[in-house]
């Protein structure tokens, strides 16, 4: 479940004008917003591996590599690779239909950008799928020389580089396709302007995205948000009690 983007913005000019503390803009707060959620996206990657270091409880809701892969899975898709000049494509499209792109550019309507790759997964005509097992270079290369350790369709290998995918044994040139991370959507709080010039909220999806974080992720991103606001209206103690608020935010979830 998504994180309403208009909830948020009225929380963040709320806590603003309570102290005529100053106003953050609709375009001023959509940047912020976005680089607030890539924040906390980001961070979730560093997150999972460090609690892979660490016991977990079995208690239901309290296991935190679970937790924090769910909130990853919101930004989890597939799709299927095409076999070009002995290279595998990474997929052009996903199982949701919507168009990948891989050069940076901004995501538009029925687009997905990539951020990561997950697990490339080899399907023969006949039997079960069967994962790729990734290597770096000097051992993709190394382990093809002796017949002993050479890749066969039951054990297939895979190099993965500049957005390609090398697999062996080379006999393999189809039936490839591989999961992946797309990044979140950039925010947007749309609108219209009223009689008297103000700013109206407009939740068509054509106007407005709404932050695709996992709804327990709400307090911190307002939090976050008031902290970059902070900077934009140049008052030091926004600053000061949102730092220390996402600090202690972090301390109790990796204590």
């Amino acid at each position: 479940m998504a994180i309403n983007v208009d909830t948020v913005y009225k929380t963040v000019l709320l806590i603003l004008n309570k102290e005529q503390r100053g106003y953050m803009t609709p375009d001023e707060f959509n940047k912020t917003a976005t680089q607030v959620q890539l924040d906390i996206f980001e961070q979730y990657f560093d997150d999972i591996n460090q609690q892979l270091r660490v016991p977990q409880t079995d208690y239901d809701y309290a296991d935190r590599q679970m937790n924090i892969d769910e909130k990853i899975s919101i930004f989890k898709t597939e799709g299927n690779c095409t076999y070009n000049s002995g290279k595998f494509n990474l997929p052009t499209t996903d199982t949701d239909g919507n168009t990948v792109i891989y050069n940076g550019s901004e995501p538009i309507d029925g687009q997905v950008s990539f951020y990561r790759l997950g697990t490339p997964v080899y399907t023969p005509n006949v039997g079960f799928p069967i994962e790729l097992q990734r290597l770096q270079r000097n051992d993709f290369y190394n382990i093809e020389r002796s017949p002993l350790t050479a890749s066969t369709k039951d054990f297939p290998t895979f190099l993965y580089e500049n957005n390609k995918i090398i697999i062996r044994p080379v006999s393999i040139v189809s039936g490839v396709s591989t999961s992946f991370v797309r990044k979140p959507k950039n925010v947007v709080w749309g609108y219209q302007l009223g009689n008297l010039g103000q700013y109206v909220y407009d939740p068509n999806p054509a106007s407005s995205t709404q932050i695709e974080l996992n709804a327990s992720e709400q307090v911190e991103v307002i939090t976050r948000i008031l902290l970059y606001s902070g900077v934009i209206v140049r008052d030091p103690q926004i600053i000061q009690v949102a730092a220390s608020e996402i600090q202690q935010n972090e301390i109790n979830q990796k204590s």
